[in-house]
């Protein structure tokens, strides 16, 4: 009979710890799903600031291949994603393209093309804000001050780009939060059922004079260890729902470089863990200073 309950327990211990590592991987599978939300906005964020576009008009009496070569000067700034050379008549082509119903506007300057030959660049992410733009502008400005006429740029689309994804971080950032609130409410109440089963022979060791730093170190020990193999299994779920959305939505092609990946991967490890090992000590505490009588 002793054999049989013990084996018994070890089987209803050895359960809750699997559905412990089960539950603390969807867990983690959904806050991955939000993690890997974040790394994808940031990379929208960054190609909608790295889009955009500002124009370098310069003096009349500069001729194309000055404007070219101020062009080449500014591809070795550091400041820039991509500096590129816009001819007159493609700025022409530009102004008119789509528009079917306006004169030719050469014809109206008697053949003569009015558009300047003009410098189009692409600031890199750290400089597509506000404060950004104003230091490149005063850069070129002492830079070639002399030969230009105009710095353009959308100030509205600038401020837009900028405070919108600001704004969806927040949302997601709160999201994010609210759901690591409520897996650390739900990987606790699992972890103290699981240890709900071994309180007699937690009290039991205090009771022949272990130590509560000796208590703990097993079960902190295999709280570290559900929370690598929970982080594990997350990250697996995520890497299958990745390959899946790939495989079957053929309009979707999803992407994920090395450091992101990494970085995801040691997140969730670290949730994992982090959770896992404050929820078994305050649950450990519990059981420690409760009585022999209240275990019952």
């Amino acid at each position: 009979m002793g054999d049989g309950a013990d084996k018994y327990n070890r089987k209803g211990v050895k359960t809750s710890y699997i559905s412990t590592i089960i539950g603390i991987s969807l867990v983690l599978f959904l806050i991955g799903i939000v993690l890997v939300g974040v790394f994808g906005l940031n990379n929208v964020q960054r190609q909608a600031k790295e889009s955009l576009e500002c124009d370098l008009f310069f003096l009349p009496e500069l001729n194309e291949a000055d404007v070219k070569q101020v062009e080449q000067e500014l591809k070795t700034w550091p400041q820039f994603k991509e500096v590129y050379f816009v001819s007159s008549d493609r700025a022409l082509d530009y102004f008119q393209e789509g528009d079917q119903t306006s004169e030719n506007i050469a014809e109206i300057f008697d053949g003569e093309n009015p558009m300047p030959p003009t410098v189009s660049f692409k600031p890199k992410e750290k400089y597509a804000t506000i404060e950004g733009l104003k230091e490149i502008e005063a850069l070129l400005l002492e830079g070639y001050g002399d030969r230009l006429e105009d710095i353009n740029y959308e100030e509205a689309t600038v401020k837009a780009v900028n405070l919108g994804f600001k704004q969806l971080v927040y949302v997601i950032g709160v999201i994010a939060l609210l759901l690591i609130v409520v897996a650390f409410a739900m990987i606790n109440n699992t972890i103290r059922l699981a240890l709900y089963s071994k309180r007699f022979s937690i009290k039991t060791m205090q009771l022949v004079g272990a130590t509560r730093r000796y208590i703990r170190r097993p079960f902190l020990a295999q709280s570290i260890g559900m929370g690598v193999v929970s982080g594990t299994i997350g990250m697996a779920l995520l890497i299958g729902l990745f390959f899946g959305v790939n495989n079957v939505i053929d309009s979707v092609e999803l992407k994920f470089s090395f450091i992101p990946f990494v970085i995801l991967f040691a997140s969730l490890l670290l949730i994992g863990i982090v959770i896992s090992f404050i929820s078994t000590w305050f649950a450990l505490n519990k059981y420690l200073r409760m009585k022999l009588d209240d275990l019952y």
